[in-house]
């Protein structure tokens, strides 16, 4: 597989305006040519993948926009894509029965909040999202590799490194799912796929309003198995969003071809 550099535009990424009515994005691999010659086929194109950087969204925008890069993986008109974007404030439900009764206020202290409720398709129990955090959608298929389980084990070590290289030390908890430092909970996981297609992702609470978790019971997480925190309230400063984007991308395109190695 060729993984050799990324669409770009603007600092580093695409973004969510470019990505609609966008070329396919196609390159053969370093040091391929095509032959013209009478009687030889012409190689298909390798898929070039790409970053794209869609800033503040709303989510069910960027559902649909997801949707759309979904349709076109599956198409095969463009390559695995690693998307980064902030949502307006929002708590979204999964498909783990029994979510609703994790969201704690009411819908008139949810409207002071300025907080909507959408339920998804995604697996996982309810979660919040909002500025400051840092949510990533890679859409990627995993024909190669036909084993969710092992992709989320994988998105989950993208996570543990990248903190790792913040200055963090995380882990997995036992029998927990997501990102923690100890007793604290750092990034949530919840991903869906379709036709070997995974969408949805991780959201790593960076700058993120902690407060804004009291509203709901994270991922059903009692407060009494653990808390919420963020790399600002970790490492006692607000942490530079670019920056952690750009170290997350690094991680998971350098991981990305190791994990989509056939197995025995």
């Amino acid at each position: 597989m060729c993984f050799a550099g990324f669409v770009v535009a603007k600092s580093g990424f695409a973004s969510f305006a470019e990505i609609r009515g966008r070329p396919d994005r196609t390159r053969p691999c370093a040091g391929h040519r095509a032959s013209h010659s009478a009687g030889m086929s012409t190689p298909a194109p390798v898929l070039a993948p790409a970053t794209l950087d869609w800033g503040r969204t709303r989510y069910e925008a960027a559902w649909r926009a997801q949707d759309e890069l979904v349709a076109r993986r599956m198409a095969g008109e463009v390559g695995d894509t690693l998307v980064f974007t902030e949502h307006e404030p929002v708590y979204t439900l999964g498909l783990r029965g029994g979510a609703e009764q994790h969201l704690v206020w009411d819908p008139v202290r949810l409207a002071r909040e300025g907080i909507a409720v959408v339920k998804t398709n995604r697996g996982g129990d309810i979660t919040y999202h909002g500025p400051g955090q840092i949510v990533g959608y890679p859409i990627v298929s995993l024909a190669a590799r036909k084993d969710l389980h092992a992709y989320l084990r994988f998105l989950e070590q993208v996570l543990i490194n990248s903190l790792g290289s913040l200055g963090l030390s995380a882990a997995r908890r036992e029998g927990k799912t997501g990102i923690w430092l100890g007793p604290r909970k750092i990034a949530a996981i919840g991903v869906a796929v379709k036709r070997w297609v995974a969408y949805h992702g991780f959201a790593l609470n960076v700058n993120a309003d902690l407060a804004h978790f009291q509203g709901i019971v994270p991922c059903g997480i009692s407060a009494t198995d653990g808390t919420v925190t963020s790399l600002q309230a970790e490492l006692g400063r607000a942490a530079d969003l670019a920056e952690v984007k750009a170290v997350l991308a690094a991680e998971f395109w350098a991981q990305l071809p190791t994990f989509l190695e056939p197995r025995e």
